[in-house]
């Protein structure tokens, strides 16, 4: 950025294209320049007695959780010190004590730095010494990984706490983990530590609530695949941008009910399940990870409304053996994004409960929303339009120079939900962003086209991209295809090492049950079905593919694995 350039952070009303403000969705939104605080104190006044959320027979109402979030934000003022603008991490898996202790850091004003539970020492050690983390709450099956750097990073407290202490007397008739049924052990904690209970007994009063919507909010972490994870610097304005533009948008109400699987210590979670339920009043599912059985059980005994899940989700789901004869029929609103659809999604969803699957797409750059697809209005296989103060542009990602219409580009973004920047990173934001008629944009690193009603297509990520004998190839654009073979369940293209044509196609697929092909039956298949340098030429087939936490496919991992077995 140039010294001496004035960036213009939007303001005011944040509007949409007039052509999209149509079968309901609003032209416009205004932000609140409140805290994401204040949007529990409200919904606690006016449904107390309001389950605020549903874990594995056990409920919290609105007023219950206000209670245990001021107790453990004077616990953490008063015992850990935490101050205003103080980083503290949540190292667990989805439990209801992520969501108190998440809130609680925003009652005492400081900053949530979510880490992703499948982390090992060195990510860990990083994330923790790169955010200047002063206290952290911690599942306590991962205390072992913790624990080392009290003392010998800026940590000085954990709060720990076990999964099985939120759990009822009755299981409800669901089949829950072991690991998740595990109570507080009675083994001494290192130096340092607390229990989570012992915390919530102190009973400590936290001070007034200072900060307000420009005040650092949450520093979420990047997946570090171009090296070190990056925290993004969000405030609550960029987070409730996101929040109140998602729940207009999506129709979401105070009757709502959201099935919350996606992991609470990313963004899809916490923006589209507790701070969208939490803005609006709703009521929270809450589940410890994805099990598609206990996902039928829930959705049915709670009319569960709202589900943002990803395709790789809702392929599991409707593979369920009996599902057809499950009642699903409350579902008025199916979202995500992330990955390709099948068309059998879609047509299962259209045929059998009215609804389409509304796609959007966002990063944690942008605090997860930035395009969707209007309800009223939807394409399939879309990304959607820019949604509320969204300018969106397509740039030649060598030249910066705008492409026409229809041609493929680097999506750029400038929008009130778009992060401050990288923590501690300036090279990165040098590289991140750009200036284009005095307004910020930042480089997403994915290309996209649009058609002429102003619809986003992905293509792909920018360093997806396979270069086969000079033949740009966009994986997601083949495994869209592979989708259409009757056979597959799941798939994944990546670049394979080839001493002729440098890279090359390969798929790797899972099948559905029962389904009967061979790698030269599908090779065969996609000769038939695809332009010649797009076919893969190689298909191999796996039981299943490799997830994230988040339940996308981890075609990284695949690519990694693929290069690392070609090198000598």
């Amino acid at each position: 950025m140039k010294p001496g350039v004035v960036i213009e952070r939007p303001t005011g009303a944040l509007k949409i294209a007039a052509a999209h403000a149509r079968g309901g969705l609003a032209g416009q939104v205004h932000i609140p320049e409140t805290s994401v605080f204040y949007n529990l104190e409200v919904a606690a006044r006016r449904f107390p007695t309001k389950a605020a959320i549903h874990f594995l027979g056990a409920s919290t109402t609105y007023s219950e959780l206000l209670q245990e979030v001021e107790r453990m934000a004077g616990f953490l003022q008063t015992e850990c010190g935490v101050g205003r603008g103080d980083r503290v991490a949540v190292f667990s898996q989805n439990c209801p004590q992520f969501i108190v202790a998440y809130l609680a850091i925003m009652r005492a004003d400081a900053v949530l730095v979510p880490v992703n539970a499948m982390l090992l020492h060195d990510e860990l050690q990083h994330i923790i010494a790169d955010s200047g983390s002063v206290a952290a709450f911690v599942a306590q099956e991962l205390l072992g990984r913790m624990a080392p750097l009290l003392g010998n990073t800026s940590l000085r407290h954990l709060i720990v706490h076990a999964y099985g202490d939120a759990l009822g007397g009755d299981d409800a008739g669901l089949s829950i983990p072991d690991g998740v049924r595990t109570c507080s052990a009675t083994d001494p904690l290192p130096a340092g530590a607390t229990r989570w209970s012992f915390a919530m007994a102190r009973d400590l009063p936290a001070a007034p609530p200072l900060a307000g919507p420009d005040d650092l909010c949450m520093l979420p972490y990047t997946s570090g695949t171009t090296g070190a994870p990056k925290a993004c610097i969000h405030t609550h304005r960029t987070i409730l941008t996101s929040v109140v533009g998602n729940t207009i948008w999506r129709r979401v109400n105070g009757e709502s009910v959201f099935l919350c699987v996606a992991p609470l210590f990313h963004l899809l979670g916490l923006q589209n399940n507790v701070n969208a339920a939490l803005y609006a009043g709703a009521t929270i599912v809450l589940m410890p990870r994805w099990d598609r059985e206990m996902a039928a059980v829930l959705i049915e005994r709670h009319r569960v409304t709202y589900w943002a899940a990803l395709p790789a989700m809702l392929t599991d789901f409707f593979a369920l053996p009996g599902i057809e004869q499950r009642d699903l029929g409350s579902l008025a609103m199916v979202t995500g994004g992330g990955a390709a659809t099948p068309d059998l999604i879609n047509k299962l969803l259209a045929e059998r409960f009215g609804l389409d699957y509304i796609e959007g797409y966002g990063l944690t750059e942008t605090a997860a929303f930035l395009c969707a697809n209007p309800v009223h209005a939807p394409k399939r296989g879309c990304l959607g339009v820019p949604t509320f103060g969204v300018d969106l542009r397509l740039l030649d990602p060598e030249t910066l120079e705008p492409v026409a219409l229809g041609a493929p580009g680097e999506i750029v973004a400038h929008g009130a939900q778009v992060m401050l920047g990288y923590w501690n990173n300036p090279k990165a934001n040098e590289e991140s962003f750009l200036v284009i008629d005095g307004k910020r944009f930042l480089r997403t690193g994915d290309l996209a086209c649009i058609d002429e009603d102003g619809y986003v297509f992905m293509r792909d990520r920018l360093k997806r991209m396979i270069n086969a004998s000079g033949y740009k190839v966009w994986p997601a654009e083949v495994e869209a295809a592979l989708h259409g073979h009757p056979a597959i369940h799941e798939a994944c293209v990546i670049a394979a090492p080839d001493a002729r044509r440098g890279e090359t196609v390969k798929a790797i697929v899972a099948l559905k049950a029962g389904a009967v092909a061979s790698s030269e039956d599908l090779l065969a298949w996609c000769r038939a079905s695809m332009a010649a340098y797009k076919v893969p030429r190689v298909v191999e087939i796996v039981e299943s593919l490799p997830k994230s936490p988040t339940g996308k496919i981890a075609w990284r991992e695949l690519q990694e694995r693929e290069f690392g077995a070609a090198r000598p």
